[in-house]
């Protein structure tokens, strides 16, 4: 086979590759529950906006608004990984986050538009964010999700004899969801208010301790948070496997790949 030969069959599979994908992503959307995508990306963008809020700082811990609304999105990433698998959860996530900068980009345009408003500059502060902070918050959101997802798949197939088990779905959700928050948190705390704050935000950051510190309690908090509502995932994922939800999905990814 000739170099240029060689050169047009890779780019024949790769163009097959690419319809596979497209084909195999169409069916996943259209398979997933439109109310679980809903509050995934509603979850997403509340995170961004809640971000900006410092709650809590002293010399030992910091926490930022985005902790009230996090541990939703986790739960949501364990269901789909529970029902349609971890490559499924990772491009929900991508979707999740595409929402999140067009939103974005939205309330950016707003905040441009000139107003004589008196209260205009409340809403900047608030909608028109920070490059940075949108920059932090996708890169931790991203890298978190697909932890979580690995963690979650992989804890689940450890269990042999009872993977559908509240046991076998307790376990993949809370180290998950903890290991997989732990990042999202650190990432950002360290990217956002280490890295990026210092140079213009006037001098306000955070130190190495508070970013471990939010990282670790806020882990924490948002497994707390899974561990209350949990309960109602799993009834959720079990009422999907009873009624058949995404079986379409599950059988082209079966038979494809």
């Amino acid at each position: 086979m000739t170099f240029k030969n060689a050169e047009i069959k890779e780019g024949f599979n790769l163009l097959e590759w690419f319809k596979k994908e497209k084909s195999e992503t169409i069916i996943l959307f259209r398979s997933i529950p439109s109310m679980s995508v809903a509050f995934f990306v509603i979850s997403v963008v509340a995170m961004n906006l809640l971000a900006n809020k410092t709650i809590v700082q002293n010399d030992y811990l910091a926490l930022d608004g985005g902790i009230v609304v996090s541990w939703l999105s986790f739960m949501s990433m364990d269901m789909i990984v529970k029902r349609f698998g971890q490559k499924a959860a990772n491009e929900v996530a991508v979707f999740g986050s595409l929402c999140n900068l067009l939103c974005c980009l939205l309330f950016y345009v707003v905040s441009i538009i000139p107003s004589s408003a008196d209260d205009y500059s409340a809403f900047n502060a608030i909608f028109g964010g920070t490059w940075f902070i949108l920059l932090g918050s996708t890169i931790a959101f991203l890298a978190s999700s697909f932890i979580n997802n690995f963690i979650n798949q992989f804890i689940g197939s450890l269990f042999k004899k009872d993977p559908d088990g509240k046991l076998a779905f307790a376990a993949r959700s809370y180290i998950s969801t903890f290991l997989g928050q732990f990042a999202d948190n650190f990432i950002f705390a360290v990217t956002v208010f280490m890295i990026f704050a210092p140079h213009f935000w006037d001098g306000f950051h955070w130190t190495l301790l508070q970013c471990f510190s939010c990282a670790l309690t806020g882990a924490i908090i948002e497994m707390l948070m899974e561990v209350l509502f949990s309960p109602l995932g799993y009834k959720i994922t079990q009422r999907w496997q009873k009624d058949g939800v995404g079986k379409e999905y599950l059988e082209y990814v079966k038979e494809h790949r």
